[in-house]
């Protein structure tokens, strides 16, 4: 590892996440990878992201293959970090579905995201790096 690279320890990792909430999330569809952003929730100390969506591709891809990644950044003007959460995503229904439904997300489009997804995280890392430049 170089100077201008440093790994992030896993509870810096999460409080970063927690910082947040907005994301992208990259999930399959049959043969295909997607990038979504999505409006989220991180729950450290459960390892788990959760966030809204809907019926549609997302849902779907979900359902047939759980396998999910999930990423966050920041550029400033001499430093960037960059965080990427793996694991499995599930719908959540029943008291986990009600539970979830206090959480603090609040998407940005539609107020109709009803269906309520975790992502139980296997994985986290991230990096912070030095910039060569000033951002401009």
């Amino acid at each position: 590892m170089n100077d201008m690279q440093n790994e992030l320890p896993d509870t810096e990792c999460w409080e970063l996440l927690a910082s947040q909430e907005l994301g992208r999330l990259g999930y399959h569809l049959l043969d295909e990878v997607h990038v979504v952003p999505i409006n989220y929730v991180a729950l450290p100390d459960q390892e788990r992201l959760v966030f809204r969506t809907t019926e549609g591709s997302k849902l779907l891809g979900i359902v047939m293959h759980g396998d999910v990644a999930f990423e966050i950044d920041q550029v400033g003007e001499r430093q960037a970090w960059s965080v990427v959460a793996r694991g499995r995503a599930v719908q959540l229904d029943g008291d986990d579905a009600r539970q979830a439904m206090d959480l603090p997300i609040h998407p940005w489009v539609a107020d109709d995201r009803y269906v309520l997804v975790a992502i139980k995280v296997t994985e986290v890392t991230g990096r912070r790096y030095d910039l060569l430049r000033p951002r401009t």
